[in-house]
């Protein structure tokens, strides 16, 4: 009995010396605190860095680039001069220099006292029948090619559209707003055609070999006088009763520029101007067209009108249209657009063979 008790006892001693050298070998658990950093400065004033930031007496900046030294780098200096320079490229808007000889086998005085027929008066009441169209002139088609004639004669450049730019220029004949509409009731200064005929302008850099800028350029988007190659027309078909003739009267001409993005995709076609026809005919009886079979044999371009020596195509008319819209507004297919304006066209001759009778 003692003997177990002593073992025991022994047992007991034991644990308990195991369990105090067990708590003592366990290291203590400690809590770590964040260090105090020295105060930092930023634009704003004086901060307190946190132990995350950047390294003392270091300038914070942000991932979105909104410090002063930024600001400043993307704005231009103000004692950077601005140059304009001049447009020089552009064929349709320089002055051709007259010759100082004789430019031709004979002497061509003639042109310089041309003028237009008078018109034949039509009165109101024997107008019996009337009906407007609007046509457009393709200068890519053969036919129409002396549009795009691009020889420098004494009196200018002979592209048809020079003619128009140095008339309006010099202000001989008026422009007229296309945008408010082809009744010729909104003029137009030589500033604004040629501005709309330009493109505008573009501001360009000029750098030095130091990769500074040295100054800005202000230059003219140079257009090419070829990219104008449409046309439109607006005349009117009268059927006199008293001569029994059916008389064709042209009244504008529209230039159209073609318009495109900045990347290239093309938008449409633009009208430039109006023009109002009858007010250029004195001024077209003093240019000559280009003749291909017989340079000798050239007619003035208020001849070529007059005497139809063009092709082109109805895109409007006052026929069957109570609602004032163009063929492509509701005839979406091109060869039925056409088609229709063929139609339209013989509706028009029709109406003056029925009047016959055989």
């Amino acid at each position: 009995m003692k003997m177990k008790n002593l073992c025991l006892g022994l047992l007991s001693g034991f644990l308990m010396i195991s369990v105090t050298l067990s708590a003592q070998t366990k290291p203590k658990k400690t809590t770590r605190t964040k260090t105090q950093r020295p105060a930092q400065t930023s634009g704003y004033g004086t901060t307190p860095s946190s132990g995350y930031g950047t390294q003392p007496n270091q300038q914070q900046t942000s991932s979105y680039g909104n410090n002063n030294q930024q600001q400043q780098s993307n704005q231009p200096a103000s004692n950077i001069p601005i140059v304009v320079i001049p447009s020089t490229g552009n064929v349709a808007m320089d002055t051709v220099k007259p010759s100082l000889r004789n430019d031709a086998s004979i002497e061509r005085n003639l042109i310089k006292d041309r003028q237009p027929l008078v018109y034949e008066h039509i009165r109101e009441d024997d107008a019996v029948y009337r009906q407007r169209v609007w046509r457009e002139i393709d200068t890519r088609e053969k036919m129409n090619l002396p549009f795009r004639y691009a020889a420098d004669e004494d009196n200018g450049n002979q592209r048809f559209i020079s003619i128009l730019l140095k008339a309006i220029r010099d202000r001989e004949i008026t422009a007229f707003d296309p945008v408010a509409d082809d009744r010729f009731t909104t003029p137009l200064t030589p500033q604004k055609v040629m501005e709309a005929f330009s493109g505008g302008v573009d501001t360009v850099p000029v750098y030095n070999l130091q990769g500074d800028i040295e100054k800005y350029e202000v230059r003219s988007r140079e257009v090419d006088p070829d990219s104008i190659y449409q046309f439109r027309i607006k005349e009117e078909w009268v059927f006199d009763k008293e001569s029994s003739r059916m008389f064709v009267r042209i009244l504008g001409i529209c230039p159209v520029k073609p318009q495109y993005t900045t990347s290239g995709v093309f938008i449409g076609m633009v009208p430039l101007f109006w023009v109002y026809y009858p007010d250029c005919r004195p001024l077209l009886a003093k240019y000559e067209a280009f003749n291909g079979k017989n340079f000798g044999a050239r007619m003035t371009w208020e001849e070529l009108f007059e005497n139809r020596m063009f092709s082109s195509y109805i895109t409007m008319s006052t026929m069957d249209n109570p609602y004032n819209r163009r063929l492509k507004d509701y005839i979406k297919d091109p060869i039925l657009r056409l088609l229709e304006g063929e139609n339209i066209k013989d509706k028009i001759f029709n109406y003056e063979q029925d009047l016959w009778s055989y």
